[in-house]
């Protein structure tokens, strides 16, 4: 029997039963896939700075800006890494402040030895690569997806102010295959907010 002839036949109440599932189980992978990474990713501290806009459809948020979000071209190992628009592997090292800095760049992860970390990242503003090959560049911006945080109603303007004042620091879990997710906000080395797994 042809399948959508079987579907023309099935009750509507067993199709959107069957699209809720879906969904359900679309949402449980991904709730599931941030509580691994939380869970067993390596931790990392980042230094960053902050601004405190505000997202009218799903409240206060934080904007987040690392020091490893924009990369000195001596970092990237190979010249095709720093297309904008291209999948990147960034190794990090921690400093003796505690801090993780980017040592390299790659376009495929790398094997790394503690306490070294591979964090996967998006180049958005590199430069344009085409059949001339890529032009001379500064500078290499990357997003790791921890760009954002979400915090309760008029929070923002506590966390500006201790960004402003360098207090502000942040750790993130990243997980072997590179994805990070943000594990904990703090101020002055003291936990002010705990990502929950659930």
């Amino acid at each position: 029997m042809n399948p959508l002839v079987a579907l023309d036949r099935a009750p509507k109440a067993v199709l959107f039963g069957a699209a809720g599932l879906i969904q359900i189980g679309l949402i449980t992978l991904m709730v599931v896939d941030r509580v691994n990474i939380l869970r067993a990713g390596t931790d990392v501290t980042l230094h960053m700075r902050a601004v405190d806009p505000r997202d009218l459809l799903r409240g206060d948020y934080v904007a987040l800006n690392y020091d490893i979000s924009n990369l000195p071209a001596g970092v990237v190992r190979d010249a095709h890494v720093a297309c904008t628009g291209t999948t990147v592997y960034v190794k990090l090292v921690p400093n003796r402040d505690g801090f993780h800095e980017a040592v390299s760049v790659h376009d495929a992860p790398v094997q790394v030895v503690a306490p070294e970390v591979m964090i996967r990242g998006h180049v958005t503003n590199g430069v344009r690569c085409g059949s001339q090959g890529p032009s001379y560049y500064y500078n290499v911006q990357v997003r790791y997806g921890l760009e954002r945080y979400f915090i309760p109603e008029e929070e923002g303007r506590k966390l500006e102010t201790a960004r402003n004042q360098g207090k502000l620091t942040i750790v993130a879990a990243v997980a072997p295959t590179g994805r990070a997710a943000i594990k904990r906000l703090l101020i002055d080395g003291e936990p002010v907010y705990d990502e929950p797994w659930f």
